[in-house]
């Protein structure tokens, strides 16, 4: 077996559904359709695995290698079965007919027919393996079903923020196969910004030697409690790039560039001055900006937030950009190139002799039309390379550039007007829980964020096609994306833990319809299972609270405390004494019946612990009958 292949497998180990009463077989996202018949399929050393093409062969080892971790057996391969044997079949013969990355699997008691190509043929596999159960003996039965499945969505995007924080090639692999097991079919890499410049540029050497280091970072919220004194370096060389690009295409997933333009632009001015309105100023930041001590200078970002850095439009900056591009889009080969376009100030376009000079030329009435008139200079250079761009929604300010793609961040206003003026969208707004770098929980116990309050429950929730759309405007609706943002993530193991699993609550609303959404079904008998699988890889996801739990006080005598572990074996404390819960506390293992005396109250904190020992933050339960409000009487 390949080392590729073996890690791959390592992923997948540990899915089973346990309870195959479940709709959905385990499998995340929900399929289309799942039609049940009476009868099982008999998964055992006796079976043949039947391919006759490439596609087949590539996903034949890979569902080979996984039955061998899973029954301990492996099956012989061959191009045709013989008659009466029984058999998995992988095949592509009406995969045409097909919609795209679609799959059918029909399972009978002599053969499970696998039909797909490509990526359909790979999601299939995948569904599979969800759907086996752990061996019983020697063998792994499967009940008798038919799915037919195919996407909601083409685009179902996920984003990673390495600019704040460097995350080395091994863990953005890891990243990338968890997107590919949930079938996210795009990963979204943002590599610059004003805190680091990620990608490795050969004709522009400074851009990494400067832009991709900087000397401290915030302590605490912005705008922070002094600095970490403490060097964030690193970057991509091209050949990472080219293999982490190389890497995702394997798994069906297509990697998205970004390069922030016009603003967002410090680490890049940092290391080439001659990119700013104003190249011999001492300094490319605002006076409010908090500077630890009294460095100044042209350095890269230390803090948060918005910055007046912006490129100049001047020939020489679009020949560097223009320059910088034609080495990404070399590197990536995907049809979209982003290019940033959010939190652009226009202070310095204001104080530029040279930026209202050219408004003047170029019958510009504002900075909003010049920022507009600098991304339709990018776009035409992108787009005679055969690309296009994407940005961020802020690019409908002063004109949209006319073949841009729209990701509206800052709700879904953006994602409509785009729609409304036929432009392709993706939705990503932070306000229906897409910035995955927000807190999951109200808890103290949760680390610092830069704030927010996405749960996945959150996300679960939100369709991506807003109502006020007409028919034809939906169209446009292309997809959806999560985002994870790292100014307050500085290690793999926290980016783990803002991202599972909320991942997977992205998957289902960006691949299953919106009448096969059941969060019940998701919360209490998919997703159990499928935290065990991440918990058994040593996967750092954010273990969930329990559930039934009330996160509002209750009110009156007699409570039933009637709750669910929300992880597959592992166990829930709780106290009613004040302290802190833990393993020292009572173990529950069924209903719990909790008296208040009239005119007191109790507390109810719970902890969840999973099988590896991973804890989900405490969370409290207050139990009132009538107890006297002490901050009301505080206030008389």
């Amino acid at each position: 077996m390949n080392k590729t292949l073996s890690v791959f497998i390592g992923v997948l180990m540990g899915t089973s559904a346990f309870a195959q009463s479940d709709a959905n077989l385990g499998i995340i996202p929900a399929p289309v359709s799942i039609t049940k018949n009476a009868g099982t399929f008999i998964l055992d050393k006796t079976a043949v695995l039947v391919h006759n093409d490439a596609d087949g062969q590539k996903m034949g080892d890979l569902l080979n290698a996984f039955i061998v971790s899973k029954g301990g057996f492996a099956l012989r391969e061959v191009k045709t079965a013989p008659a009466g044997q029984k058999a998995i079949v992988l095949t592509s013969v009406g995969a045409d007919k097909l919609p795209n990355e679609g799959y059918n699997i029909n399972i009978s008691a002599k053969q499970i027919t696998v039909v797909g190509k490509g990526a359909g043929l790979f999601y299939a596999v995948e569904s599979l393996m969800q759907m086996m159960p752990d061996k019983t003996g020697d063998k792994i039965t499967l009940p008798l079903v038919s799915i037919k499945d195919y996407p909601r969505f083409s685009y179902r995007g996920a984003m990673l923020d390495v600019c704040r924080h460097f995350f080395p090639v091994s863990f953005i692999k890891k990243y990338i196969d968890q997107l590919a097991y949930y079938k996210i079919n795009t990963f979204h890499w943002h590599l610059t910004d004003d805190q680091g410049w990620r990608m490795e540029i050969k004709k522009y050497p400074k851009l990494t030697e400067v832009g991709s280091l900087r000397n401290g970072s915030i302590i605490g919220n912005y705008p922070g409690n002094g600095n970490y004194l403490t060097p964030v370096k690193g970057f991509y060389t091209q050949e990472e790039a080219k293999e982490v690009v190389r890497y995702a295409a394997s798994k069906y997933i297509t990697v998205i560039p970004e390069i922030e333009l016009p603003g967002h632009a410090s680490a890049a001015i940092a290391a080439y001055p001659e990119l700013s309105c104003f190249p011999d100023r001492d300094t490319f930041i605002s006076d409010k900006t908090p500077w630890a001590g009294s460095r100044k200078g042209k350095q890269v970002q230390q803090t948060w937030g918005v910055f007046d850095d912006i490129f100049v439009p001047s020939a020489n900056t679009f020949t560097m950009l223009n320059n910088i591009l034609d080495e990404v889009i070399a590197i990536f080969p995907s049809k979209y190139i982003h290019i940033g376009g959010d939190e652009a100030p226009k202070t310095y376009w204001k104080e530029s002799p040279f930026c209202q000079a050219l408004m003047k030329e170029k019958g510009l009435k504002d900075e909003h039309e010049l920022q507009s008139y600098f991304i339709q200079t990018i776009e035409k250079h992108v787009n005679s390379k055969g690309r296009s761009i994407i940005g961020w929604d802020e690019i409908l300010e002063g004109g949209l550039a006319p073949n841009a793609t729209v990701m509206s961040w800052r709700g879904e206003d953006g994602g409509i007007a785009a729609a409304q003026q036929n432009h392709d969208v993706i939705m990503t707004p932070g306000s229906m829980g897409l910035y995955i770098d927000h807190k999951q929980s109200n808890s103290p116990d949760e680390p610092v964020t830069i704030g927010g309050f996405a749960p996945y429950q959150k996300i679960y929730a939100y369709d991506p096609i807003p109502k006020v759309l007409t028919a034809d405007q939906r169209k446009y609706i292309k997809g959806v994306q999560a985002n994870m943002w790292t100014e307050y993530i500085k290690t793999p193991e926290k980016a783990e833990n803002h991202a599972y699993p909320r991942i997977l609550a992205l998957s289902e609303i960006a691949w299953s319809p919106v009448e096969r959404k059941d969060l019940k079904n998701f919360s209490e008998e998919r997703l159990p299972v499928h935290l065990a699988r991440l918990d058994k890889m040593g996967v750092n996801f954010w273990v969930p609270t329990p559930i039934g739990q009330s996160d509002k006080p209750l009110t009156g005598g007699e409570f039933t405390i009637d709750l669910k572990v929300p992880v597959k074996g592992g166990k829930i404390y709780y106290s009613i004494d004040l302290s802190r819960p833990s393993e020292n506390a009572f173990l529950y293992t069924g209903p719990v019946k909790i008296t208040v005396p009239q005119g007191e109250k109790r507390v109810l904190k719970t902890i969840v612990i999973a099988p590896s020992g991973r804890r989900s933050v405490t969370t409290e339960t207050v139990l009132n009958n009538g107890a006297p409000d002490v901050k009301a009487d505080a206030k008389k």
